[in-house]
């Protein structure tokens, strides 16, 4: 499988891997240090700053593979899998945001709305295979 996967896929799926364990570390020790009070003030903030910068890095990975990938079927793919997870992503941030303003529903920590844009890119693959036959890259 890994020899049928481009250069720019495998690329794609390193820098995501350390993203990946770059948040996992950051968001453990975050939660650790400033739950038990161990870190406050501009640590604090600086725990929870980093806890999310790997999650920007993930928007910034999908966005050089849009870029890298050469092949236009597959670039054509991604496009249409990022469209429908950000429309999923930001319907759901603004309907929820009315909802949230008029107190019908709870608050929702706002780092909510990127974990439904990737799972969007899921949707956004299934809409792709369904639709044109093929998922995406990778």
């Amino acid at each position: 499988m890994a020899e049928k996967m481009s250069l720019h896929v495998r690329r794609y799926l390193k820098r995501i891997a350390v993203l990946m364990l770059l948040y996992l570390i950051f968001l453990f020790s975050a939660d650790y240090l400033i739950d038990n009070e161990m870190v406050s003030d501009a640590p604090a903030y600086i725990l929870a700053f980093l806890a999310g910068l790997p999650v920007a890095g993930m928007f910034w990975a999908i966005g050089m593979l849009l870029i890298e990938e050469t092949d236009e079927f597959l670039r054509m793919l991604l496009v249409r899998q990022t469209l429908i997870a950000t429309a999923i992503a930001m319907a759901s941030a603004s309907i929820w945001g009315f909802l949230e303003s008029y107190d019908l529903v709870p608050h929702i920590e706002s780092f909510w709305w990127a974990v439904i844009w990737f799972f969007g890119l899921g949707i956004g693959g299934l809409v792709n295979r369904l639709t044109l036959g093929a998922a995406g890259p990778g």
